[in-house]
């Protein structure tokens, strides 16, 4: 079964520049709603966002936090 639904024309051509070559626009929402890579695909999207150092930090304070919960886990 398919549905329709109504885009903005910004949204619209936000998905279009991110679209593959052979991709359907069904497929692109299908990847950047699945569970991997996700974090790449918005680092993609804007590219404001990934200033190197705020990235590292951030990754680093995410490693610290699953770390962190893992010891408490453990204990």
């Amino acid at each position: 079964m398919t549905k329709s639904i109504s885009l903005p024309d910004d949204v619209y051509t936000l998905l279009d520049s991110i679209r593959g070559k052979d991709e359907s626009f069904s497929e692109v929402i299908r990847r950047l709603t699945g569970t991997k890579g996700r974090l790449m695909e918005i680092l993609d999207i804007y590219p404001e966002l990934s200033e190197v150092t705020e990235y590292e930090e951030s990754v680093k304070g995410l490693r610290k936090m699953k770390k962190r919960g893992k010891k408490q886990r453990l204990n």
